[in-house]
């Protein structure tokens, strides 16, 4: 670990060494961030899944670098103990790999991330060793990778067949031979993630991948049960506090309109004002007339 407790890409490497799963959380502001690193999280993951989950969008695909920077920004105010880990977005580096040294730095220069995530097997190989070189520690992502939903039809479950468990496993090689320092396993068999795990010499995060990673991540919203609207089968709901929102919120609504709320303990007066003669004195009184 670093200065007062951080956790770093070696605590990362550490762990698997010891067999020790790591525990890592999707968030995406300042409050989550704060009671992720309270709880002790190993890792917080600034996720461009912000864009379906924060922002309403459909897919992952509009989620645009500003949109990133201000929400890896948010988190990273928390000064979270845990190692934070910021999402390249669609388009800021599939176009080229200037243009990914370029805005994987802003993620640490402007958004203060530790690390950045990017998704991609074979192709980013050549990214993630120029990332490396340039002292950009790099998580890599391989499965069921959301911005590439398009090609996929859907978001499905990857490695299902032979060759297509061969290439990533093959794909999981070359990341960690280039360098990245952990690889998330999205959406993949566990047995495949199992051996995945086996082979390479860095940690493999899961998220429905089955128990054999070396860590796991899922989204805060999942596992609070913020996010009613679609539960992912791979989540598990630790509480369910859409439902106590929901219910504080009519509470709220309904004592407005029966006059409950505002009541006297959430009221400031100025009893000056009334002995001044420029309002009234109690509260529901009419203003007293200076004539």
């Amino acid at each position: 670990m670093g200065p007062n407790g951080k956790k770093t890409i070696q605590t990362f490497a550490q762990r698997k060494t010891d067999r020790e799963r790591l525990a890592l959380v999707t968030a995406y502001d300042y409050p989550m961030a704060r009671l992720a690193d309270e709880a002790d999280v190993d890792g917080i993951l600034v996720g461009d899944t912000l864009g379906m989950v924060v922002l309403g969008y459909d897919t992952t695909l509009p989620v645009t670098m500003d949109e990133m920077l201000h929400h890896v920004k948010a988190v990273t105010r928390a000064r979270p103990r845990a190692l934070v880990i910021a999402d390249l977005p669609f388009l800021s580096y599939q176009a080229g790999d200037d243009e990914g040294v370029r805005n994987a730095g802003r993620m640490l220069k402007e958004g203060g991330a530790d690390v950045v995530k990017i998704e991609g097997g074979e192709r980013v190989v050549p990214l993630v060793r120029r990332l490396v070189s340039a002292g950009i520690p790099v998580m890599g992502h391989l499965g069921m990778t959301p911005q590439s939903v398009r090609q996929f039809g859907s978001f499905r479950l990857q490695g299902k067949s032979p060759d297509d468990a061969g290439r990533l496993l093959d794909e999981a090689r070359m990341l960690a031979e280039a360098g990245c320092f952990a690889i998330v396993l999205e959406l993949i068999p566990a047995e495949l993630a199992a051996q995945i795990t086996a082979a390479i010499p860095v940690p493999t995060i899961g998220i429905g991948a089955g128990p054999d990673c070396d860590g796991e991540v899922q989204v805060i919203n999942d596992l609070l049960g913020l996010f009613e609207w679609f539960v992912p089968r791979h989540t598990r709901q630790y509480a369910q506090l859409a439902q106590t929102a929901q219910t504080a919120l009519k509470q709220y609504v309904d004592d407005v309109r029966a006059g409950r709320f505002p009541a006297e303990e959430n009221t400031f007066h100025a009893p000056e004002l009334a002995e001044a003669g420029v309002v009234g004195g109690a509260s529901g009184k009419e203003p007293r007339s200076t004539k």
